[in-house]
């Protein structure tokens, strides 16, 4: 499942607001009476700030069925696609599905705002959204105004479309196998957000498993080395794993255990990987097409830090690792009794 989605012409049309507290702190559950009202102008921004943390994001799908066990967000949600004037009532019943997995002493209140997005293209033809944000966060600022012919200034605080916490986009777009939805939790608690409200689960599609892989051999060589590898020599390996990835076009378990060369580092990095999949949940086929964007973001997050008890931090680069065997130098210092590294260059750069 690979889908296009463009926002260009898209709109917020209708726009309902919540107050969702923690229960376990006794606080209150409040939704709005009616549907707020703005003009087109006001529309644009808005459609503007909901939509900007949606873009690039991982792709999820939400299935339902009505009925016992089925997903309430896929129902309200449903309701909605299908009789757009449904969007109070749904978003009454959507907040209090949220309020109602607040219950635990981390989750913050926030102020929720759920709309109606017209006109998002998904494969050439425009559909509907449903926008879910909530904001734990209020930002202060200032406001100039005038009043009785002189200015005068006002401290306000507000939501700051770059600080919202949370996000729930559903598309309308392929019901029959789960709606299309994109998910953001800025606090990295996704369980409580992708899973316990939203329902909703990773495709495991070509960019889903090379970007999970990646992660897989960046986690290896920081904690499924042996204890003493020196940082250059473990980046080296991830390095080795994700350039694999970045050379071949499909990813196959027994060939790319034959292209890390060292018995001992496959019988390690096996174990690594059975204990991974368990441990986080993520588990990723033998055999799957590597997606070439993926893999080549994965090259460009690669990088290696060398914190030192000086108070010395060196940020190695993929390039440097590839060739820290001829640029970096280890050694000891009798006289000081030191360790020190020596690094060989051409330039410095600005």
């Amino acid at each position: 499942m690979s889908i296009s989605v463009n926002f260009n012409e898209a709109c917020l049309t209708t726009l309902a607001l919540a107050k969702v507290g923690n229960p376990l702190r006794g606080e209150p559950l409040l939704t709005s009476k009616r549907l707020c009202q703005f003009d087109d102008e006001e529309a644009d921004l808005l459609t503007t700030c909901f939509l900007k943390s949606f873009r690039s994001l991982e792709l999820h799908k939400l299935s339902g069925e009505r009925g016992p066990g089925s997903n309430p967000l896929f129902e309200y949600s449903s309701a909605v696609f299908s009789n757009p004037g449904q969007l109070l009532e749904a978003s009454s019943e959507i907040a209090k599905h949220l309020y109602a997995k607040s219950h635990h002493p981390n989750i913050k209140s926030g102020d929720l705002c759920i709309s109606l997005i017209e006109g998002i293209i998904v494969k050439g033809e425009a559909t509907q959204g449903i926008c879910i944000i909530k904001s734990e966060n209020k930002v202060p600022f200032l406001q100039v105004s005038e009043h009785d012919g002189d200015l005068m200034l006002t401290t306000q605080h507000g939501i700051y479309p770059d600080k919202i916490d949370k996000g729930c986009l559903l598309i309308n777009h392929g019901k029959d196998e789960g709606f299309v939805v994109y998910l953001f939790d800025k606090s990295g608690n996704t369980h409580f957000w992708n899973r316990d409200f939203a329902g909703a689960v990773p495709v495991r599609n070509e960019d889903y498993l090379t970007k999970r892989f990646g992660e897989l051999c960046v986690n290896f060589a920081q904690k499924g080395l042996p204890e003493g590898i020196d940082e250059e020599r473990r980046m080296a390996v991830a390095g080795k794993a994700i350039d694999y990835m970045n050379n071949n076009s499909e990813f196959e378990i027994s060939d790319f255990e034959q292209n890390l060369a060292d018995p001992e580092l496959i019988d390690q990095f096996t174990q690594f990987r059975e204990n991974y999949g368990e441990e986080t949940g993520t588990v990723i086929e033998d055999q799957f097409n590597i997606s070439a964007p993926e893999a080549r973001k994965a090259r460009r997050k690669l990088k290696g830090k060398l914190k030192l008890d000086t108070g010395a931090e060196l940020l190695l680069s993929p390039a440097f690792i590839d060739q820290a065997d001829n640029l970096l130098e280890r050694g000891y210092d009798e006289e000081k009794e030191m360790h020190f590294l020596k690094i060989y260059f051409d330039k410095q750069l600005q």
